[in-house]
């Protein structure tokens, strides 16, 4: 009856990111279901919000490779798990196949990606990146952070794939891009690597996560504000 009633427990024990996914719900759900990636799902999307995306888009990403690297570094020093970095580094080997992606998508709508200038809410997100790359910044801070970047996304895209859309033929791709099954896949070994983290965190060490992670999503909400127009 006691063991019953562990097993029961521990099924029933939702974790530290479910936790703060119910708490900051309005906040998720504006970052993942918001107007922009609505009007992606149901066609009514301006197709100059869609380039301007896309030429800002590369920038944050060109931003994101160093992020990324620094915290394959961080796994290398803090992590108690070897499997940690094989993930973090089959994220980094999409990278290079998501710039050619870009560079392909800015050729089909005639966008230049050269001298482009980065509008105030991308060059704020970029400084964010940025800070989590010092060495004081721990790295279940880091990998938590990375795994919700990349979770929006995934959430975002995913979602103007589902049964019911009129995602444009033309945008489906981009959307295939980060809503397909296989990205969910790694999102998900990303949050188990960061909720195995967060299990063995000090409590202050939780506080500073669950700040950044809250960045995060204010920051993506910016984002799609700005591909928007707004200011």
């Amino acid at each position: 009856m006691e063991r019953k009633d562990e097993a029961e427990e521990a099924k029933s024990k939702v974790s530290v990111i479910e936790t703060w996914l119910r708490k900051h719900r309005l906040l998720y759900v504006g970052a993942t279901r918001h107007p922009f990636i609505h009007s992606i799902r149901d066609g009514s999307v301006d197709i100059s919000s869609f380039k301007r995306w896309l030429e800002q888009d590369y920038i944050f990403v060109r931003a994101f490779v160093p992020f990324v690297a620094t915290v394959l570094l961080k796994a290398w020093k803090e992590s108690f798990d070897a499997t940690d970095m094989d993930v973090i580094l089959s994220g980094m080997a999409s990278l290079n196949d998501e710039f050619a992606w870009f560079n392909k998508e800015a050729s089909k709508w005639g966008v230049s990606l050269t001298n482009v200038a980065p509008q105030k809410a991308n060059l704020d997100y970029c400084r964010f990146l940025e800070s989590l790359m010092s060495s004081e910044v721990e790295y279940t801070v880091a990998i938590t952070a990375f795994w919700a970047i990349e979770t929006v996304y995934q959430d975002s895209f995913a979602h103007c794939l589902e049964d019911g859309s009129n995602t444009p033929e033309e945008l489906r791709d981009t959307c295939q891009r980060w809503g397909n099954d296989g990205f969910g896949q790694y999102c998900r070994a990303l949050q188990s690597i960061a909720e195995h983290h967060l299990e063995k965190a000090s409590d202050d060490v939780r506080k500073r996560t669950e700040a950044a992670v809250l960045d995060v999503l204010e920051y993506e909400v910016a984002f799609w504000n700005m591909s928007q127009g707004d200011t």
